[in-house]
């Protein structure tokens, strides 16, 4: 919804992960501080709530790029917004992989209960509301936001992370298709949910969210049913995406970004046959991985070369 480029700055960098937060972060801050500054003696308590708030979707999207990272995919960016946080990862287009980078996040939120957990346990042991009720209450609001968060984005409602853990667990049995069709068609009847529940309680922000998961959820239907009619056409043998592990289509279906033909750059070892333009790496179709082709060969292993003439399992 909010791009990097649309109203948002960059505000640090950590191992190689920019993080930018959009311009109307602020506008809500001031509006959820203004809200709630009687919950406290200060309004200062306020601000170091809202901060830990901003603190543990950061910590939660680390958790996803972080993930991503570690199974060979890209992340490099994080975008903060109103309504939570994204992590742009790209994980390696497999079931385990792209499983893994998603269930980190709420499992960030898991580990974190567990500490705040113990503070609020010590808290009352201590008779901390009494002594010092604007540090007990700012631990409790603390707590209790972390595990809000975590039910939150554990609900089955794709793209949520529910929603794409879901898809995830379905693609081993269903495929990446299909699990995709089958997440965001059921995503639809979340996002009805959450516009019922807006309604109810009247809540814009509720609205906003069940507008962002529609949007979404039609996005991947849409790519869905395209994904479907690529895995219909013909594969090549012998060759397999080093990423994904998905032999490439068969046929004249890559384009010249010089003369704009299109070739099969299987059959013409990833030279234009029709201006000569040489291109040293192959999209995958399936992944969008880039590639030499010889690691496309089968048992290619990098920096050992081809160790055998099987099709790498996918």
């Amino acid at each position: 919804m909010f791009g990097t480029g649309q109203g948002s700055f960059r505000i640090f960098r950590i191992n190689g992960i920019d993080v930018y937060l959009n311009w109307t972060w602020f506008l809500v801050a001031i509006y959820e501080i203004e809200a709630r500054k009687g919950r406290y003696s200060s309004v200062l308590w306020n601000v170091i709530e809202y901060l830990a708030l901003f603190a543990i979707v950061l910590t939660h999207e680390f958790g996803h790029a972080l993930a991503c990272r570690s199974v060979g995919g890209t992340a490099d960016t994080i975008m903060l917004w109103p309504l939570g946080g994204v992590a742009y990862v790209n994980p390696p287009q497999r079931p385990g992989a792209t499983l893994w980078s998603i269930a980190a996040g709420p499992l960030v939120n898991v580990v974190l209960a567990l500490p705040l957990a113990v503070a609020w346990k010590a808290a009352q042991a201590s008779n901390l509301q009494d002594s010092m009720p604007n540090a007990y209450h700012l631990i409790v609001a603390v707590l209790i936001t972390d595990i809000v968060l975590l039910v939150f984005n554990i609900l089955p409602i794709y793209p949520l992370d529910g929603g794409q853990i879901l898809r995830s667990l379905l693609w081993f049995p269903l495929g990446r298709a299909r699990s995709l069709l089958v997440a965001s068609f059921l995503g639809f009847f979340g996002v009805a949910g959450l516009i019922a529940l807006a309604l109810v309680t009247r809540s814009i922000w509720t609205g906003l969210i069940a507008a962002y998961a529609g949007m979404n959820c039609w996005s991947g239907f849409k790519t869905a049913r395209a994904l479907r009619k690529l895995e219909q056409i013909p594969r090549r043998q012998g060759f397999a995406c080093p990423s994904c592990r998905t032999a490439p289509p068969l046929g004249p279906v890559w384009r010249c970004n010089k003369c704009n033909s299109s070739f099969d750059t299987f059959q013409t070892g990833g030279v234009c046959p029709q201006c000569s333009a040489r291109f040293e790496k192959t999209t995958c179709l399936d992944c969008r991985h880039q590639a030499p082709l010889s690691e496309w060969q089968a048992g290619y292993v990098p920096g050992v070369g081809v160790i055998n003439g099987e099709v790498p399992a996918r």
